[in-house]
């Protein structure tokens, strides 16, 4: 995918059973920034994406897909791929999904550097973390188009 076809802002999505955790970048597509985590409702999950995408003038979705540490598909990673399939179905925006390994303790560590306990996280708390989360993922996605990050060794990656 090229990054001409991804110009403008785009939707990190850290997708959860209980929460999803969103972030969305400047318009140059430079800087990540977290937003409000939405509770998950199940089936209504890609018409609420979808819907944030499209107020906040997103032109991609980039949602973090959670592999094993081996690289394998578990439960965790069909889940996200059914729910990136629905969201397909419903939005013309560019679905692209992107490694996530490692996100959830990377994010633990920069609310801890900031002086915040990610273990007695609770509500809207776990909800920061989580879109801290989509803000790491959608990061590194970025890095990946103007070249500063790869992951090559990460054949996850899938766009629409």
């Amino acid at each position: 995918m090229s990054e001409q076809k991804l110009a403008g802002r785009m939707l990190g999505v850290d997708y959860g059973e209980v929460r999803i955790g969103l972030a969305i970048s400047d318009p140059t597509g430079t800087i990540a920034t977290p937003i409000a985590a939405i509770e998950a409702t199940g089936p209504g999950d890609p018409e609420s994406v979808a819907g944030i995408a499209a107020e906040r003038e997103a032109r991609a979705i980039v949602v973090g897909l959670p592999l094993s540490l081996d690289g394998t598909h578990g439960p965790a990673a069909r889940k996200v791929n059914a729910f990136c399939t629905r969201l397909r179905k419903i939005t013309d925006l560019p679905v692209v999904t992107w490694d996530e390994r490692m996100t959830t303790v990377e994010a633990q560590s920069l609310l801890r550097a900031a002086g915040r306990s990610p273990s007695k996280a609770r509500g809207a708390e776990r909800g920061q973390i989580d879109s801290a989360s989509a803000a790491i993922i959608l990061s590194a996605y970025m890095q990946s188009l103007s070249g500063r990050y790869s992951q090559s060794d990460h054949p996850s990656v899938s766009d629409n």
